[in-house]
């Protein structure tokens, strides 16, 4: 019983030490740009040996993949529950809700991608994330729906994207800041679904 217990405790402790080389890779990474930070700065920043770094991770795109996967986790599980609902526009309002919520909690690493996009289209997470939000475009926009309307539904996720990094230099309230951009994009769905004009206007 008691080996167990030690078993779980040693598995939490590397689970921390994994936690802790994201945070300080991600931190560097951000800093100072992908490119130019090695494993040996990783390991320095942490005051580890470059050998126990290597225990967990063997690359740097090891480390970035495995934070990439940790924060997109739950816009993974967001898009697997959106997939299965009804396009209503209480679903494509609680998909908004939840993907602020899930882009609040992968801020750190929206922000590096931004500053790092040429280092992420020649790594394997920039076909993901493109993937993800493909599907995330055919959850929040109707085929059927206009094309002004489907333009509405798109712009929606763009919108809570922009929020992330446009209103970071506006002074104000992060959380009201949020909670602004949450608006202007379920405004956006809203009027997609009370417009009533058919798909070729006239």
């Amino acid at each position: 019983m008691g080996g167990t217990a030690m078993d779980g405790t040693k598995r939490r402790r590397r689970g921390d030490t994994r936690q802790r080389i994201q945070d300080v890779a991600l931190a560097l990474f951000v800093e100072q740009g992908y490119e130019k930070t090695s494993l040996r700065e990783i390991a320095e920043r942490l005051d580890v040996t470059k050998a126990a770094l290597y225990y967990h991770f063997k690359t740097k795109e090891e480390i970035l993949v495995s934070i990439f996967e940790d924060l997109s986790r739950p816009i993974d599980e967001l898009i697997e529950w959106g997939k299965a609902q009804p396009h209503t526009l209480e679903t494509k309002r609680e998909v908004l809700r939840r993907y602020g919520d899930a882009l609040a909690g992968a801020a750190p690493l929206f922000r590096f991608m931004q500053d790092n996009q040429a280092a992420i289209r020649e790594l394997s997470i920039g076909n993901k994330f493109k993937d993800r939000m493909l599907h995330m475009r055919d959850i929040i926009r109707d085929p059927d729906a206009s094309l002004t309307d489907q333009v509405r539904c798109i712009s929606a996720l763009f919108t809570l994207h922009a929020g992330m990094f446009v209103l970071q230099d506006i002074e104000g309230d992060p959380e009201d800041k949020r909670k602004a951009v949450l608006e202007v994009a379920i405004d956006l769905v809203t009027q997609a679904h009370a417009d009533p004009s058919p798909t070729t206007g006239v």
